[in-house]
């Protein structure tokens, strides 16, 4: 029974946590195009709060990730090819996390070094890592 609770809070603080960095490039996207030095430090506290908020669902999501493999056991976690490969993909996700911290801590000091098309596409980039997830999680295919 706790195996589905824990399935459920990991499916949903994966999904709040993606919510929040889908969006916080798209506000690096309308922070990098603005000219009003009001309007950027508007942009810089939203950018914070927004990180900020989001954080913990990340490491919520790792608690619950964990907290599943420990349910199935070291024999399920060794045989399933697919949740090693989805760790590699994860580890290039919480990279990414991180990686809009540095960002956001250089628009918080106005060292913007990125046009808002790099941002634009820097906010479409996790996509397919996220599909590759889903896709092994769901379908797992090793």
């Amino acid at each position: 029974m706790y195996i589905l609770w824990f399935k459920a809070l990991h499916i949903f603080f994966m999904l709040a946590w993606m919510a929040g960095l889908f969006y916080l490039p798209r506000l690096f996207v309308y922070h990098a195009g603005a000219t009003s030095q009001v309007v950027k430090d508007e942009f810089k506290v939203m950018e914070r709060r927004l990180w900020y908020f989001v954080t913990p669902f990340a490491f919520l999501t790792l608690a619950f990730g964990i907290a599943l493999i420990v349910s199935y056991g070291a024999t399920w976690f060794k045989m399933s090819g697919w949740l090693h490969i989805k760790i590699v993909l994860l580890l290039a996700i919480y990279s990414y996390h991180f990686y809009l911290f540095r960002l956001m801590k250089q628009f918080a000091r106005d060292e913007n070094r990125h046009s808002s098309k790099f941002y634009r596409f820097l906010n479409e980039a996790p996509v397919l890592l996220i599909l590759g997830i889903v896709c092994l999680a769901v379908v797992k295919p090793l």
